[in-house]
């Protein structure tokens, strides 16, 4: 009998491990839905910066886009508005929220797919540390090497 409990609790833990925890599960839960970008700034250094984001457009073509998340089944996009100095249009993303031991907070994590889900970065992808997440809010935060000092750029969303 103690033999049969004692495999039933091992293998009920191996399956419980599996799994994503409560925490990623509320966080996914979250950001599920449509967000605007309102605002991009810097934080931990001063001057003035020009930074392109995630390798497709400068910061400012981010303020005012459209992000959507689907978490059954980890995919989204953002939409960047036509302009003089932004491309607009949508790019298509699969996305998690993973741990992060380093700082015990959590992070957004993304790479691009194209329309019919397929990877067209090679694997590579952007982590954003969530600074907030709540019901109609999240900020999320990035880290950056200029000049060898560390800025973070933030990220400023409001849930629509």
């Amino acid at each position: 009998m103690i033999k049969k409990f004692a495999s039933l609790f091992l293998l009920g833990m191996i399956i419980s491990s599996c799994g994503i925890s409560k925490d990623i599960r509320d966080q996914r839960n979250l950001l599920s839905g449509t967000w605007t970008l309102n605002d991009i700034h810097y934080e931990n250094n001063q001057g003035m910066f020009k930074a392109v984001v995630f390798n497709d457009a400068n910061a400012i073509c981010f303020e005012e886009s459209n992000w959507f998340f689907r978490d059954n089944n980890s995919t989204g996009r953002y939409t960047i508005k036509q302009g003089s100095l932004c491309e607009g249009g949508d790019r298509f993303i699969r996305w998690s929220v993973v741990s992060n031991p380093a700082n015990y907070s959590n992070q957004l994590q993304f790479k691009f797919i194209d329309e019919k889900r397929n990877d067209i970065s090679g694997g590579l992808g952007y982590r954003l540390n969530i600074a907030t997440l709540t019901e109609n809010e999240m900020i999320l935060k990035s880290n950056v090497m200029v000049d060898a000092k560390s800025v973070s750029i933030v990220y400023e969303f409001t849930k629509n």
